[in-house]
């Protein structure tokens, strides 16, 4: 009964937040609407998990109490490393509606990506809950130790190659980390899609499918509005656009979704921050 009441107050809190950040984002008074993307992200980061507690009486967030602030510390660097390899692709770029200094650009988008890791994994857990209800099972793949490291340098290569010929690969951006962090994850004991594939079992590849595409049309819907914004400008394939997002740019979600769940498993085996403990989208009963 404690933990319905806390998810009723938790959601309402977490609507309230959506409803008037998203109502300031897209008509509000300047210069506050140019500061709703973290409490709009939070509102709707509370709102997931409190449906998620709800539904099983336990959430990502309340299991995680203060380390919570792992997966949001966990987040901005991981963005900002996409952004790092923005500025060689070129593929997004940002309108703001005014000059920023160096420093105050930099807080804000920090604080705004901090929101992403978090969003992504409160939705797979409700979308455990919800949808992906059961284990499924595929393909066994089971690549030996010297398979493991050709697949990582294989990603290795392939993030390179991106870089040095966007215009060409920009697309395997979005698969090549992912390629070489997991099996590293996998040779080093922490979580990883190698140990689950392994056995057949393809249930958090689905899940992170599934809520990454959620997440992916929330941003594209409450950034097409907003303000500042993003732009997407493609080479190809930049037809048929929901929102700003060209159609097709929707299935880089897809391979996104793993790289996020391969970084927050690395950062987690290597300064133990005791975040794998607290998943439990990747967890089924045999």
């Amino acid at each position: 009964m404690r933990s319905n009441r806390l998810a009723v107050v938790q959601v309402a809190a977490g609507m309230l937040l959506v409803l008037i950040s998203w109502r300031v984002s897209w008509s509000g008074p300047e210069p506050l609407r140019f500061h709703t993307f973290f409490p709009l992200w939070l509102g709707y980061i509370l709102t997931v998990d409190a449906l998620s507690l709800l539904i099983s009486g336990s959430s990502l967030l309340g299991r995680a109490g203060l380390r919570s602030v792992g997966f949001f510390a966990v987040s901005a660097p991981f963005w900002w490393l996409f952004e790092a390899a923005n500025s060689v692709l070129g593929n997004w770029i940002y309108e703001l509606p005014r000059d920023y200094s160096w420093l105050e650009y930099h807080v804000e988008a920090t604080i705004a990506f901090s929101t992403v890791v978090p969003a992504v994994f409160v939705t797979s857990e409700a979308v455990r809950l919800l949808v992906v209800r059961k284990p499924v099972r595929w393909l066994t793949l089971s690549p030996s130790r010297r398979g493991l490291w050709i697949i990582s340098a294989s990603g290795a290569s392939i993030t390179i190659l991106t870089l040095l010929l966007p215009d060409i690969f920009f697309p395997l951006l979005w698969i090549g980390i992912f390629l070489f962090l997991d099996p590293i994850n996998d040779r080093l004991g922490g979580l990883s899609i190698t140990s689950q594939v392994r056995v057949g079992r393809w249930d958090t590849v689905v899940v992170l499918f599934v809520a990454t595409l959620v997440c992916g049309f929330f941003w594209e819907m409450w950034n097409s509005q907003a303000m500042p914004k993003w732009h997407y400008e493609i080479p190809y394939g930049a037809w048929a656009r929901l929102f700003e997002m060209p159609a097709l740019g929707y299935g880089g979600y897809l391979p996104f979704s793993l790289e996020l769940f391969a970084i927050v498993a690395l950062c987690d085996r290597l300064l133990g921050l005791g975040l794998a403990r607290l998943i439990r989208f990747d967890r089924w009963a045999p």
